[in-house]
């Protein structure tokens, strides 16, 4: 099966259980098939922590390079690279060279600086994934099928415990999403160029309707009219997670955000004099902003 084939079956893998948990996914699924439209992933995101681990597998980067180990022996390049100092990130995204032919989507994958932290918390997140049980990197030629795959798109380590979670919020919310949620989906985009209906042209008239319908969005649409790229989203989902209470000496569940659902309009630039393209990356503003969008406020009761 060739390479892009099987990174279908991937996606499509982790869309059904990204969309089992993100509702409004499923809501603006339905929303525009209602209307004859189609749905279509404009990217896919995730998250990841930079940090080298010695392990029975060997030397392993958890940050960018472990999933771009992953995706680029489906065929995926690198397209661009982006930072974020003011949040301690960095991020590529990769796009697949048959992308229009097997309808694939774009990837943007991120990663925490942790040396940026404080040297204390960095101890304890190493500890923590230490824990993990990662997938074997050399073996992707022999395991390249998508239901393997899947398996490295979760949390490899055991729960961190609750303090430490609680600690890392407070100088990284992207940190303690990640200790949480691990190589997780972030989120799915809806593309909103390829809703092919009338009845949502753009993603203004998209975000009110699914407003309408009862979905938490975000407050702003981020790019103005006409730019390259024009991006807002649901609020992140809560769900119940388990981390290891210290004082209690067991595994206890408390709230934290999972994933929202992002839509994204792409519009053509002009690269050279009287020539134009339809923008095919990332704006480093309005990515930032939307990587605040799993924050999660810690009860004081």
């Amino acid at each position: 099966m060739k390479q892009a084939e099987i990174a279908r079956q991937l996606w499509d893998g982790l869309w059904e259980d990204y969309s089992r948990r993100v509702e409004y996914a499923r809501i603006y699924q339905q929303m525009i098939e209602e209307a004859g439209g189609a749905i279509a992933n404009d990217h896919i995101a995730f998250r990841s922590l930079r940090l080298t681990l010695d392990t029975i597998n060997g030397t392993i980067d958890l940050g960018i390079p472990y999933l771009a180990s992953i995706v680029e022996a489906l065929g995926y390049e690198a397209a661009g690279e982006y930072e974020f100092p003011d949040q301690h990130l960095y991020a590529r995204h990769y796009s697949h060279p048959e992308q229009d032919r097997y309808d694939l989507p774009k990837l943007f994958i991120s990663e925490l600086i942790l040396e940026a932290l404080p040297n204390s918390i960095v101890r304890q997140i190493e500890q923590t994934v230490n824990s993990g049980e990662f997938f074997d990197l050399n073996s992707l030629k022999e395991n390249l099928s998508a239901s393997v795959l899947q398996t490295a798109f979760t949390r490899p380590w055991k729960p961190p415990t609750r303090s430490l979670v609680e600690s890392v919020n407070q100088v990284s919310q992207y940190g303690a999403w990640v200790l949480l949620h691990g190589y997780g989906v972030n989120h799915f985009t809806g593309y909103i160029n390829r809703q092919n209906t009338p009845t949502y042209p753009d993603i203004e008239s998209t975000a009110s309707s699914l407003a309408r319908r009862g979905i938490p969005m975000k407050a702003a649409i981020e790019g103005s009219l006409g730019s390259g790229l024009r991006q807002t989203a649901t609020q992140a989902v809560t769900e119940m997670v388990s981390v290891w209470d210290e004082e209690k000496g067991e595994l206890t569940e408390i709230p934290w955000t999972y994933a929202y659902y992002e839509i994204a309009e792409r519009n053509a630039i002009e690269i050279s004099p009287g020539k134009t393209e339809l923008f095919q990356g990332f704006l480093n503003a309005q990515a930032k902003n939307l990587f605040e969008m799993t924050n999660t406020v810690i009860s004081k009761q």
